[in-house]
């Protein structure tokens, strides 16, 4: 049970890690001109979100439902914080996806927005990394 949970906890980190940074490369992306900066950034984005962020997400749900249906869930399922967590699980969810989405635009040389709009998303995840760090560990409610 505790393999589970390290392993949940280390690919959670690398996961999170990846949504720290790709927004990052994105401001900087946004914010070059010339074309081998901008094909540079483009294989570091691809690299970092298909190498390193989308098998951490898949690893981490995969030892996170290991884990619910191995005992979390009979001994939580009724806890409020377990569904805050999840919530805010999908929400991370749904900012990854938006993650992708940038990086198609990127790719496709189509991106619209400025580089002040990805300093703004760069901050999402610190929001759902609190959240869910206090949710599990606390369990407030």
């Amino acid at each position: 049970m505790l393999w589970l949970k390290a392993l949940h906890l280390i690919f959670m980190v690398t996961w999170f890690a990846g949504l720290f940074y790709l927004p990052r490369l994105y401001v900087y992306h946004a914010m070059s001109s010339d074309e081998i900066s901008n094909e540079r950034f483009k294989v570091m984005e691809r690299k970092l979100f298909y190498g390193i962020m989308t098998p951490g997400m898949i690893a981490t749900f995969i030892f996170g439902i290991w884990m619910l249906a191995d005992y979390a869930w009979a001994v939580y399922g009724t806890s409020g914080w377990l569904h805050a967590k999840l919530t805010i699980l999908l929400l991370a969810v749904i900012y990854h996806y938006s993650c992708w989405r940038w990086l198609l635009d990127f790719k496709h040389d189509r991106n619209q927005r400025s580089h002040v709009f990805y300093r703004w998303m760069n901050e999402v995840p610190v929001l759902f990394l609190v959240g869910i760090i206090i949710l599990a560990v606390v369990k407030p409610f």
